[in-house]
């Protein structure tokens, strides 16, 4: 398998570098891709760290009511779902420090972090129908945006400030009684722009104990009050509760893949305890935008957040309320915005601080309901950060060399208010790129990674304050080469690097599930990412067939612990665990007349380790899955569009999502057999 895995991906380079610099000036122009995660946009082409962009049309090709199927696309990104809402991310890296929900990566919405001061970061309370794009930075990129090992997300939820009307309603069902809909407006009065959006989502789940359901209401405004200066808002309200059903043994997955964790001798089970979560949170942002002249701009956002968090658990019932504020700002200078020079150089400093109070409650659970107070916790984690960036172009040369400075600190109400203030880390970032002609660039980065322990390791399930936890640090040494065909009509992204950590975070259970966080040595991180797209057929307007567009993204992941002690064992040269060491996702769109396409996607994931010393892994396994749609010809300023497939073609035994290191042996989270997805998109 594996040679066939990296046989498939040297056609595509073969048949990808056939096609560059070969096109003819007739060729329809396709849309360049542009980046604007660093402050200024900027076409990937030029930009010289590892960057992919998942668009509104990437998004359309999966089934939309995730965005799990879109980020997983992505090389180096890996996303898991243990069931409707319980999602786990990562980028080059393991899980291991995610029992669920997101560590040592960081995401903003627009300019605003979802990631608070404790290291949370509620990506599941996003309605996927919110998301315009999508930017993912791999690799530590604090030098920027503080403090991560893994790398950046940006969504993007504000709609273009160019678009002047807009009415949609998209609605959607499928298998397992999946319902999504969401209504979307939007509108511009001269200077003003309004958009306001409602979603709502439910799901029975695959299994017993997950049912899902989320109501998102969310608005954003932009006021250009004059030439230059714009004053944006964005504001959500989530209310999210899914079940989650537990791990379940192998000889349980295999009698009944569909049942949540059953009880013990010593524990109830899943459903008896009425295990979940539910998260209401209300979070918003001001950013106000100054271009004081071409080569001036000044950007100032001040954001906070309201979380009420339960999770009824086997053991015990926990209660969190959470408040986060924060302030984000920085000053860049271009030396000449026109272009004309041979020499242009940008210069950017800023700051970005916010603290997070957490108030946690946990009781006794009894069949779902709070019983005695059995611990009880404040905490106040806070995080700041400065950083400067100076990037500078000479002909074909571009140099960029960034830095920031971060603090971290908590206190808590153990022995008194104790405070623990973390030692400031400098967080560096030198990249070069060299454009060998207008198609082809090649870079390398040397960057320093970071990450405090978040609020939920420090003080874990355990309801002990473990002060001795150190953060994660490392060195990540990257090249890659972008190549691009004339028209766009081509693309390869090829990154190779290698991250070498410290003082990883690891989490490790208790006899009776309870979860605690330890430093265990570190890791030896060596990589492959490539990512092309091929146009057998440019898009034209007449044939049976319209277009057909070929991608193929692979993922190589030679992860290995180093110098990695637990519990008296020694664990070094062993795989890393919950890393599959290939991942291959390959699709073809096609594009036939009356406004119909097909898109057809295949993803293969080798085997992943489960345990830390290897003794179990779980199999490798093909998922197929297809997606048609067909936009109805109305009307030229009204749309619809019905759309449907299937995911799990071909009706494969596998878990996206398995619990690591599981007390038990309760490793597998079971994912759905084959399964059916429908629905209409009505634009006015």
């Amino acid at each position: 398998m594996n040679m066939r895995i990296l046989s498939g991906a040297a056609i595509l380079i073969t048949l990808s570098a056939s096609r560059l610099l070969a096109q003819q000036d007739t060729l329809q122009q396709l849309p360049e891709v542009i980046v604007k995660s660093y402050f200024s946009k900027s076409p990937l082409q030029r930009i010289p760290t590892a960057v992919s962009i998942v668009s509104a049309a990437d998004m359309q090709l999966q089934q939309g009511a995730s965005l799990l199927g879109a980020l997983n696309t992505v090389p180096g990104l890996r996303m898991e779902e243990r069931s409707p809402g319980s999602y786990r991310l990562s980028i080059r890296g393991s899980l291991l420090r995610s029992p669920f929900g997101i560590r040592n990566i960081k995401i903003y919405i627009d300019d605003i972090p979802l990631t608070d001061a404790g290291g949370n970061a509620y990506l599941n309370l996003i309605d996927p129908d919110a998301v315009s794009q999508a930017e993912i930075l791999k690799g530590p990129d604090g030098s920027l945006f503080g403090a991560n090992s893994g790398g950046v997300v940006r969504l993007e939820l504000s709609p273009p400030p160019n678009d002047t009307h807009h009415l949609q309603v998209n609605v959607q069902g499928g298998s397992y009684g999946l319902f999504h809909g969401s209504i979307a407006w939007q509108q511009k009065w001269n200077n003003y722009q309004l958009q306001v959006l409602q979603g709502y989502q439910q799901s029975d789940g695959y299994r017993q104990n997950t049912a899902l359901k989320r109501s998102y209401t969310q608005t954003t405004q932009r006021w250009e009050y004059k030439p230059g200066y714009v004053l944006k808002l964005l504001a959500f309200y989530s209310d999210l509760s899914y079940r989650t059903p537990g791990g379940l043994t192998l000889a349980q997955s295999e009698a009944n893949p569909q049942s949540a964790r059953p009880a013990t001798n010593t524990l109830p089970g899943a459903v008896t305890q009425q295990a979940g979560i539910y998260n209401r949170t209300f979070q918003g942002g001001l950013t106000h935008e100054a271009q004081f002249n071409p080569r001036l701009q000044q950007v100032l956002s001040v954001f906070g957040a309201n979380t009420h968090f339960e999770n009824p658990f086997l053991t015990n019932y926990e209660v969190r309320d959470e408040n986060t504020a924060g302030i984000r700002t920085y000053l860049q200078w271009i030396n000449n915005p026109d272009h004309h020079t041979a020499l242009q150089w940008k210069w950017l400093g800023g700051l970005e601080w916010q603290q997070t109070g957490s108030d946690i409650v946990n009781y006794g659970n009894r069949q779902g309901k709070r019983d005695t107070v059995q611990a009880a916790d404040k905490l106040m984690a806070a995080q700041y950060f400065f950083f400067t960036r100076f990037q500078a172009t000479v002909n074909n040369f571009l140099v960029e060399a960034a830095i920031s400075l971060n603090y971290y600190g908590y206190s808590y109400n153990t022995n008194g208010h104790t405070k623990v203030n973390l030692s400031p880390q400098l967080m560096p970032r030198v990249s070069f790129s060299y454009l060998f002609s207008p198609y082809i660039t090649g870079r390398i980065t040397v960057s320093r990674g970071y990450s405090p322990p978040a609020t939920a390791e420090i003080r874990a399930a355990d309801h002990v304050i473990n002060t001795s936890l150190q953060p994660e640090t490392g060195w990540n040494y990257e090249t890659g080469v972008r190549i691009y065909a004339r028209r766009g009509s081509a693309m390869l992204d090829a990154a190779l690097f290698h991250y070498r950590m410290q003082n990883a975070i690891v989490r490790k259970l208790h006899d009776d599930g309870t979860e605690y966080f330890v430093n265990a040595g570190g890791t030896r991180q060596t990589g492959l990412e490539l990512q092309g797209m091929l146009w057998l057929l440019l898009p034209r307007q007449q044939g049976a067939i319209r277009g057909i567009k070929w991608q193929e993204n692979y993922t190589y992941s030679n992860f290995k612990f180093n110098n990695y002690i637990s519990a008296g064992k020694n664990y070094s040269g062993n795989k890393l665990t919950g890393v599959p060491q290939h991942v291959l996702v390959s699709s073809l769109g096609l594009q036939f007349p009356a406004q119909t396409s097909l898109y057809v996607q295949h993803t293969f994931t080798s085997s992943i380790p489960l345990n830390d010393d290897n003794s179990v892994y779980a199999g490798s396994y093909h998922l197929l899955q297809a997606k048609a749609r067909w936009q109805l010809p109305l009307h030229k300023r009204y749309n619809v569009t019905l759309q449907g497939g299937v995911d799990n073609l071909l009706n494969v035994k596998y878990a996206l999502g398995n619990d690591l290191n599981a007390a038990g042996n309760r490793f597998y989270n079971p994912s759905p057999g084959r399964n059916y997805f429908g629905g209409i998109i009505l634009t006015l």
